[in-house]
């Protein structure tokens, strides 16, 4: 492959990262919807469900009393399943919190493109019912 047709390759591979929140939601949501997305949604939450439950609860209980309004989190996955890039909308202290304990977790590897692999989670509670 010549030099020139490399490069093409490359650069017709690379996505631009979205800088907005919204716009890092939405690449995340349409990946998610997609065959490669919807495996790695999969293997994510097989690894994370239990803790994310339980971090939860504990970011929750923590800020007590706390503010339980939804939020979104957004992260980049690198390949080897570090997430970077994490940001909340809004910014409560549980969302906070949440996104303090998601940084230091292992994350399955992601498909690899885009780099960093886009994810997001909703969070809310959901009201009890009688």
């Amino acid at each position: 492959m010549s030099i020139a047709l490399a490069l093409a390759t490359l650069l017709a591979s690379a996505q631009p990262h979205p800088a907005t929140f919204a716009a890092r939601v939405a690449q995340a949501r349409q990946l998610e919807a997609g065959t490669a997305g919807t495996a790695y949604q999969k293997a994510l939450w097989g690894r994370i469900g239990n803790a994310t439950t339980d971090v939860y609860k504990s970011c929750l209980a923590s800020n007590a009393p706390a503010d339980k309004r939804p939020f979104t989190l957004v992260a980049g996955v690198d390949a080897d399943g570090t997430p970077r890039q994490l940001a909340v909308t809004p910014a409560t202290p549980v969302a906070t919190c949440m996104a303090g304990q998601f940084a230091r977790w292992k994350l399955p590897t992601p498909p690899t493109q885009p780099k960093p692999y886009p994810i997001e989670i909703d969070f809310s509670i959901a009201p009890a019912t009688h």
